[in-house]
């Protein structure tokens, strides 16, 4: 039996346990640091392994060591824990057993398939040539993330080099894609207040209504990207939260907003951000009212160091076969704090394949129906242990 073999034959054996350690952890989600009951199975898991085990780690992180006697190096593999603050609208037999709170980015799968990885790389000890650094991170879905917190209490040290994944419903299950260079964007975020003059909704000229100037800032912005980014880069600008108002027959004193830009570029970042602040002044000062904007940076742009996607699209090929490889593919939108990890030491994280038609997984993630094909977590697994076998 040769390497690829014997890794792939240890993922199978131990993938109807990691299966129900993620159903359990899917049906007791946790958001943001409050991760108590997740990182608790992580820890235990890892010191069943007897693996060097500590806990706390940015507040609810878990990191765990594995020494190779002689060994010089040492590379992390990630995953994160938390849930979303957000209703599971499907019913599979392991569905959350919590309003308001679910995992419909995958974050459970990741840190089940990291505890397998973690089995696997102890029974094939005798032929790993570095050490190994599994890192359980809390509160990746909120800023300000829960990897500065982890690196601030020495989650990267004497780390030479981090690797993560994501389960991604746009590829196929038994597919793997990686992106060289600018993998995920920066993720920002804005909110605005609006205020206007309150009245009665059949006297509007007596008012100011904040709600005709916030719809005329949420048509106009569209033309920010359309028409102020070069259509050779890329940028996304979304509203994505508007309120005002109680009541049919009164015009509301304020209008809430709220939204998203991402980019990849710091100078677009930049101008995007000046404009809509620009065409916000220039909306309330025209129409007599007032506002407030406040702009907050994202996660930075997650980078995928050259070296590093060399092993990563390495590993990947004895896990999938190079015909299931998908490279390079395109950056993602999407933010991951995974970011500050590969700023500190180079990295890469990778998507893993988790679309199958024929069982329904096929909803995006944050979807209130989204769902992983739990056969990918064998090729999770195995890459995750193949990238620390292969590393010297």
């Amino acid at each position: 039996m040769n390497f690829s073999e014997k890794v792939m034959e240890l993922c199978r054996k131990h993938y109807a346990d990691v299966v129900e350690i993620r159903r359990d952890i899917h049906m007791h989600p946790e958001i943001g640091f409050e991760v108590e009951r997740t990182a608790g199975i992580a820890a235990a898991e890892m010191e069943k392994l007897g693996l060097k085990v500590r806990t706390g780690i940015g507040k609810t992180g878990v990191l765990a060591d594995l020494d190779v006697p002689g060994a010089t190096k040492r590379v992390a593999l990630r995953a994160d824990m938390d849930a979303l603050p957000m209703q599971e609208m499907s019913n599979p037999p392991y569905k959350s057993l919590f309003d308001g709170k679910a995992h419909m980015c995958g974050h459970d799968s990741h840190t089940a398939m990291l505890i397998g990885a973690a089995r696997i790389l102890v029974a094939m000890k005798d032929q790993l040539k570095t050490n190994i650094r599994f890192v359980f991170q809390p509160n990746e879905e909120n800023l300000p993330g829960g990897a500065p917190a982890m690196i601030a209490d020495g989650a990267m040290e004497g780390i030479d080099e981090v690797f993560g994944l994501h389960v991604w419903p746009q590829t196929e299950t038994g597919k793997i894609s990686v992106c060289e260079g600018p993998a995920l964007a920066q993720p920002d975020t804005f909110e605005i207040t609006i205020k206007g003059i309150g009245g009665h909704a059949a006297v509007p000229h007596a008012a100011v209504d904040p709600i005709v100037i916030g719809s005329q800032f949420v048509t106009a912005a569209q033309s920010i990207v359309a028409r102020s980014v070069d259509p050779l880069k890329s940028a996304v600008l979304s509203v994505t939260q508007f309120h005002a108002g109680t009541t049919h027959n009164v015009i509301p004193e304020s209008a809430y907003l709220m939204g998203t830009v991402r980019t990849f570029n710091k100078e677009i970042k930049e101008m995007v951000r000046d404009r809509l602040e620009g065409l916000l002044k220039a909306l309330t000062e025209t129409n007599g009212a007032t506002y407030t904007f406040d702009y907050t940076d994202g996660y930075p742009v997650c980078f995928n160091n050259a070296e590093s996607v060399q092993k990563v699209l390495t590993a990947s090929a004895e896990v999938v076969g190079q015909d299931n490889l998908i490279y390079p593919e395109i950056p993602v939108m999407g933010g991951e704090d995974f970011a500050y990890f590969s700023e500190v030491v180079p990295g890469c994280f990778l998507f893993l394949g988790t679309r199958n038609e024929e069982k329904g997984t096929i909803y995006m993630c944050h979807d209130p129906r989204f769902d992983i094909d739990e056969d990918c977590m064998i090729f999770g697994m195995a890459v995750h242990a193949t990238l620390a076998l292969n590393y010297s």
